[in-house]
């Protein structure tokens, strides 16, 4: 399954999922993980296939090494993990910025009019440092007008899944006060985190008022989109890295 946003150009743009791929048994299909134990033969035609679905080849991707930082790159020419990073902007037409994802949100951002677009992987610690705002304010230094830019949140972990502890909390309310609308109390000690409904809000602090949420629940969504928590909590996951993560497409 693959989700596309209404606000975006639907040809040139696409959260994949889990389904469509080649990769078999807990990397089943389209895992995109090379850290992973998978067959790196079908990592590869799995990214394959994802260029495919932009009559495309991986050589035009621009795909990075993320991390949980605030760090985001301007893209002139395909690059293959070279670079480190968690957001990607580029203004080069038919260039593929990607974002890979397992409960963290993917947030693609375009400025048509002015011709750039932008990637970023917003965990919660991502999303708390400031991913989102540094890949608009480049956006906005290759000439993209943030009255004219339009996001998408994808696929992630949402509120009903994502139970977190009073420190992760704390971060967020060190931050600001108001962030406290967006934890549920669970139990004494847990809490029920919205990243996505965070992220959204956020978007339009910075002035962006085109966004679309997904709602969609990585970790419910069984066969439908990869989860490092529930596979974590299946027990699937034999050493670090060792987990199936899907992609988010990008192009001009």
């Amino acid at each position: 399954m693959s989700w596309k946003a209404a606000n975006l150009i639907a040809d040139k743009h696409c959260f994949f999922g889990a389904e469509g791929g080649v990769s078999a048994g807990i990397y089943s299909s389209l895992n995109t993980n090379l850290s992973s134990r998978d067959d790196k033969a079908n990592i590869y035609k799995n990214f394959d296939i994802i260029a495919a679905h932009f009559a495309t080849k991986r050589d035009n991707m621009f795909t990075i090494r993320q991390s949980v930082s605030n760090i985001a790159v301007s893209a002139d020419a395909p690059s293959w993990f070279r670079t480190a990073a968690d957001g990607i902007v580029t203004d080069k037409p038919d260039l593929l910025i990607g974002i890979k994802t397992a409960d963290c949100a993917p947030v693609l951002l375009a400025d048509y009019e002015h011709g750039v677009i932008g990637a970023a992987h917003a965990g919660w610690r991502g999303a708390v440092r400031g991913i989102v705002e540094n890949v608009v304010a480049l956006m906005e230094k290759k000439g993209a007008k943030r009255e004219n830019i339009v996001a998408a949140i994808g696929p992630c972990m949402q509120q009903k899944s994502f139970e977190v502890r009073e420190d992760l909390r704390d971060v967020f309310l060190q931050q600001s006060a108001l962030n406290e609308k967006y934890f549920k109390v669970k139990t004494d000690e847990t809490y029920l985190f919205d990243l996505s409904g965070y992220l959204e809000d956020k978007l339009h602090a910075l002035g962006i008022d085109n966004v679309e949420n997904s709602h969609i629940d990585t970790y419910s969504e069984l066969q439908k989109y990869f989860s490092y928590r529930r596979n974590t909590h299946l027990h699937l996951i034999e050493f670090e890295k060792d987990y199936p993560t899907q992609y988010s497409f990008i192009k001009l």
